[in-house]
């Protein structure tokens, strides 16, 4: 089956979505498909060689992230030439809400539409501000995917219609093994985090005060942070005499993302919300981690309610400490919850997860003819954040999006 792929996030910073939409793309082609991606990317970086650029990327307020988003004429150029040429079966769309690629790819198509819905969000000015564009591009849609409870939730209550549950994906044989960092654990007291240090919801700032609460106890303690961000920043937010004991990496590889995850004892996942699924968990499940998270839904759902991880209040670093020191103090607790989560995680690997969104293709493929490039429209017909360029665009966009959760 040839398969167009739309990810909405720049391919230039990882990210949860990105991540899905390239693991499921090998996990495919790894199957035989043929598979095109088309994502916002920077005209240096580095790409697989299924991935086309759609243009620059522009940073956007977005669901209490700043996400990197590509639209403008020259990006729906790029799509409408993309689309062309692909002569898909079925073009797969992520997040086509998202005022970026995918909605500009549906806009420009015409035949079996599949969509994955990703984000969980209780109100969205976005949607609200994009209505009517929306509308013209999401009824083309002829299948929907969830990767949640809580992306179906947000799907209902925000755009109408329903959809079939299939979760995010985990490559389990690529975290199963490998050796840990230099000069790290696990040695019984090391804690580690992974994710975007300047996001507030991915929570630093609760790890960081439960840390700075149970070091002075404990003379071995150490913390390793992995992910995008200010070091310098972070480690300012660390008593002095405690920051020769925090290991802060800043964006790491896949190969090196991999070994931080057997460098720690107690994998801490702080997030304050936000998170439909939490990819970083079923990551760390494969990699066998001891999970500390907090029980926001989507993260009390994927580790079994505290079977395959240990769960804290969320947003509570007193909470945090007192999770973290309990895990730590019982070795033979970590070895049941790696176990566990090992064998949890299974369910998600993308040897079954990439045969659900196939059995998609194929229901919305039957008696079609693939994929066409739509024509088209007129001027007055295109969506008003389409109409400028550079620092227009962007300015505009951001006073629509600003503040959206």
């Amino acid at each position: 089956m040839r398969v167009g792929m739309v990810c909405p996030y720049t391919w230039d910073v990882p990210g949860g979505v990105m991540a899905h939409v390239r693991d499921l793309s090998e996990a495919l082609i790894e199957d035989g498909h043929q598979v095109s991606v088309i994502a916002p990317a920077g005209e240096d970086t580095p790409l697989p060689f299924y991935v086309t650029s759609a243009g620059r990327a522009v940073p956007v307020p977005y669901n209490g992230s700043v996400a990197r988003l590509a639209f403008g004429f020259l990006s729906a150029g790029r799509v409408r030439r993309w689309l062309a040429e692909g002569r898909f079966d079925v073009l797969h769309v992520h997040e086509p809400a998202v005022p970026s690629v995918g909605l500009l790819a549906c806009w420009a198509a015409r035949g079996p539409i599949v969509a994955t819905f990703h984000a969980s969000f209780p109100r969205s000015r976005a949607l609200s501000v994009s209505a009517p564009v929306l509308q013209t591009a999401l009824e083309k849609i002829t299948g929907r995917i969830a990767v949640s409870d809580a992306a179906r939730k947000t799907l209902v209550e925000h755009v109408g219609g329903d959809a079939v549950l299939i979760p995010n994906g985990v490559t389990v044989n690529r975290y199963a093994e490998a050796e840990p960092l230099p000069g790290w654990g696990p040695d019984g007291g090391v804690l580690g985090f992974l994710g975007r240090m300047d996001e507030s919801r991915k929570g630093l700032p609760v790890l960081l005060d439960a840390f700075t609460r149970l070091a002075p106890e404990r003379p071995a303690l150490r913390l390793l942070i992995a992910g995008p961000g200010d070091a310098d920043e972070v480690l300012s937010k660390v008593p002095a005499a405690l920051r020769d004991r925090v290991g802060v990496l800043g964006m790491v590889s896949e190969e090196d993302k991999v070994r931080a995850y057997h460098s720690v004892d107690v994998f801490c996942a702080p997030n304050t919300g936000g998170e439909s699924f939490g990819i970083v968990l079923a990551e760390a499940m494969a990699a066998g981690a001891t999970i500390l998270a907090s029980d926001i839904p989507a993260f009390r759902k994927v580790l079994g309610d505290g079977k395959a991880g240990a769960l804290f209040t969320t947003g509570d670093p007193a909470s945090l400490a007192a999770g973290a020191a309990a895990l730590l103090d019982d070795p033979a607790r970590r070895a049941d919850l790696s176990a566990e989560a090992r064998l949890a995680v299974r369910a998600y690997d993308w040897s079954t997860v990439a045969r659900d969104v196939v059995r998609v293709y194929e229901t919305v493929t039957a008696g079609t003819t693939g994929v066409e490039a739509d024509d088209p429209p007129r001027p007055r017909e295109a969506p008003g954040w389409l109409a400028g360029t550079g620092a227009r665009v962007r300015d505009t966009v951001r006073s629509r999006l600003g503040g959206a959760s």
